[in-house]
């Protein structure tokens, strides 16, 4: 998040947090749960709120625990609500990348990470609006490889602050 200070001569300094809003991965996090009724009912009604939004949920189940990958709107303000209402969970960079218009986007993504030699771990889609661009969360297994191949092809990064941005909301 930017914040504006002024030091003596009254000069803006623009500070950032250490990825700021235009790093170009996403956070996800991967938070535990036991495999019982319920469990992502209480996680959700700790998270979905009026001022952070599920941006992109996916759901891995055991016999005894679920892993629920989930990437939310204000990754700052969802730490803090994971950490208060004591959940375990863990964080990862993930790439979120637009689907480009063309007959066959999984396949065009997918070559250029073959090209890359860039192995696809899992994939899920995210959510950035009614009328807005479709996309994938993208797990690798060597991010920066992969942005590299991603933008070496001309496809769209999804950053922070696209999953911030307001308009991009239903």
């Amino acid at each position: 998040m930017s914040m504006g200070f002024s030091d003596g001569d009254d000069a803006a300094v623009e500070q950032q947090t250490l990825h700021g809003r235009d790093w170009p991965c996403l956070r996800q996090f991967g938070v535990f749960l036991e495999n019982r009724v319920g469990q992502l009912h209480d996680l959700l009604k700790h998270l979905e709120r009026d001022d952070l939004r599920v941006c992109a949920l996916s759901i891995s189940d055991t016999i005894d625990c679920v892993i629920v990958r989930i990437i939310m709107s204000h990754y700052e303000r969802a730490v803090e609500l994971l950490k208060l209402a004591g959940f375990t969970f863990f964080e990862c960079d993930i790439i979120g990348v637009e689907l480009p218009d063309d007959p066959q986007p999984f396949y065009r993504l997918c070559n250029a990470m073959l090209q890359a030699e860039v192995n696809i771990h899992y994939s899920y889609p995210l959510m950035l609006g009614r009328g807005k661009c479709h996309a994938i969360a993208l797990y690798v297994d060597d991010i920066d490889q992969g942005l590299k191949a991603l933008h070496d092809k001309g496809h769209r990064v999804i950053t922070e602050r696209d999953l911030v941005d307001e308009d991009e909301f239903f």
